[in-house]
């Protein structure tokens, strides 16, 4: 979803004060702000230029470089682009390429063609290349591959979501969160609304009780198909195919409740205060077309803790309801969670909103030089990434399913074996609860 952008100033938020910019902050998670660890400096030994590679050089990260870029551009903060990688090495020499030509970052692109890889191993290639920091992009099944090796040797991490397809990917990224907060190592996910100021703001207010109590909450993502159909070549195998259409297939994208509705599922976190304890849900392919076996509508409901139930939409079909949102209900109000609260006690958020697809890198930036709040984003996204995975297991399976079991017991790992070979594999069909079976 594209939120409204304003430009802000310096490397600040906007010209809220300090004190202001502090309370602000202290809204969010405790998992993912860290306080306390001091001035990471793990960056560019002997100079102050932080030294970035992109993995995934699709359109997600082509964006997320530039983003990057222009934070560093706010921030004054020396940064180069120094590598390149991509499951297709001409797509990562096509990305530095036009990074080279566009004249708001040519400057700031300081790799050779031999640091533009290919290959399944591109992310390794990239995290060997003399970098501090990665921003992956990578379709979302292979994030529990990149980010802990990433954090592993020691770099800096800005990865998009979702984090994971799987519950085996989850535990993954868990494993790595662990790491990089040993590591003191900054981490930020690309759910941009946690870097929102009337998003946080407003987070803010509910969590202090202006709405009461919360006791439910209704989240959205409804809108138009998504679609990936691009030909199969003549040559090409299945895995190859398979990932060239990375939005039709569950064990690339995990879906589109989570690739996509995880930014809501993130915000009913956010607002609940945990991941929900157990979870019921509906949904099929009625109107998607194209290869893959995604499915096209999802409807969940969520339990958290003492009782408290939230409702889960998606869907992926022309012409019809375009619904984007959040709303979270308390005994004394409800809020849509972007700057709006309504019931007893009214409110609304009157601060300026710098882009946060720009502040995300900002917020980044800050936290690897030591300038700002110390970020680890790594469970945050897990729990709001495993919670949509759940929605979508009780989905496929027709079951009624347990945080408890899902994150521990569950044996699912999606996609093939080898991760590392372009060849056969086959995916399971298109899930049919009652038929298909809980892992």
């Amino acid at each position: 979803m594209k939120m409204h952008k304003q430009k802000s100033r310096g490397c600040s938020r906007s010209e809220v004060s300090r004190r202001e910019f502090l309370k602000t902050s202290a809204a969010m998670s405790a998992a993912a702000l860290v306080s306390g660890l001091g001035t990471s400096h793990i960056y560019a030994a002997g100079s102050d230029t932080i030294k970035v590679g992109l993995i995934g050089c699709g359109g997600r990260g082509n964006g997320a470089i530039r983003d990057f870029l222009n934070a560093a551009k706010q921030c004054n903060a020396a940064a180069k682009v120094v590598a390149f990688g991509d499951l297709w090495g001409d797509r990562a020499k096509g990305s530095m390429n036009n990074l080279k030509k566009d004249q708001n970052f040519s400057a700031m692109v300081d790799a050779p063609e031999e640091a533009c890889f290919g290959g399944f191993d591109n992310y390794e290639k990239v995290i060997a290349s003399g970098v501090d920091a990665i921003v992956t992009a990578a379709p979302p099944g292979f994030r529990p591959y990149h980010v802990p090796a990433a954090i592993a040797a020691g770099k800096h991490v800005f990865m998009e979501k979702p984090v994971c397809v799987d519950p085996w990917g989850y535990r993954e990224m868990i494993k790595a969160h662990e790491m990089a907060t040993q590591k003191k190592l900054t981490v930020v996910a690309g759910t941009q609304r946690r870097h929102s100021n009337r998003y946080r703001a407003t987070l803010e207010q509910i969590r202090n009780g202006r709405i009461g109590k919360v006791v439910g909450g209704q989240f959205y993502w409804m809108g138009g198909p998504v679609t990936h159909n691009r030909p199969r070549g003549p040559n090409m195998s299945d895995i190859e195919w398979q990932i060239m259409n990375w939005y039709a297939w569950c064990w690339t994208c995990g879906d589109h409740i989570v690739e996509q509705h995880v930014h809501n599922i993130d915000i009913m976190l956010w607002a609940l205060g945990s991941p929900p304890e157990k979870c019921v849900a509906v949904g099929g392919r009625q109107a998607r077309q194209e290869p893959g076996n995604i499915w096209d509508h999802f409807a969940v409901e969520y339990e958290f803790p003492g009782g408290v139930r939230c409702a889960s939409y998606c869907s992926h079909w022309p012409k019809s309801a375009d619904r984007v949102s959040e709303r979270v209900v308390g005994e004394k109000g409800f809020s849509n969670c972007n700057g709006d609260i309504s019931g007893e006690t009214k409110w609304n958020y009157q601060g300026q909103e710098p882009n946060p697809y720009v502040q995300e890198h900002v917020d980044f930036i800050a936290s690897i030089k030591g300038d700002g709040p110390h970020y680890n984003e790594t469970k945050q996204v897990a729990e709001s990434t495993m919670t949509a995975v759940m929605g979508r297991m009780s989905a496929y399976t027709g079951r009624e399913i347990s945080w408890k079991w899902a994150t521990q017991s569950s044996k699912l790992k999606l996609g093939p074996e080898n991760m590392h070979l372009f060849g056969p594999f086959e995916p399971p069909p298109v899930a049919v609860p009652g038929k298909t079976e809980l892992v």
